[in-house]
């Protein structure tokens, strides 16, 4: 009867390490951050930071003479067309 007692208390000693350790793991979730995304104005005024916004792109290609667009980089030659690099290192003319 004490052996079956003994083994009991054991068993119940070990669920309840197991699943204290088990809902400890649950509390301790990762809080996931929003990427930053830098302001309009800061945008503006930065051309190496990349933009989904057209008339942006323009704005900075005529203030700047380069911009970055969609993760692209584009620029304006000399003799005001607009061009990106390709992997190559050739000019590719829009």
């Amino acid at each position: 009867m004490t052996n079956i007692l003994l083994i009991l208390f054991f068993v119940f000693l070990f669920l309840l390490l197991f699943y204290s350790k088990r809902n400890k793991g649950l509390a301790q979730k990762t809080k996931i951050r929003p990427t930053y995304v830098p302001f309009l104005k800061e945008q503006e005024f930065n051309p190496d930071i990349s933009t989904d916004n057209w008339d942006l792109h323009k704005l900075r290609l005529d203030k700047f003479k380069r911009s970055q667009y969609k993760g692209l980089t584009f620029f304006v030659s000399s003799e005001n067309k607009i061009y990106y690099l390709s992997e190559e290192g050739d000019k590719v003319y829009c």
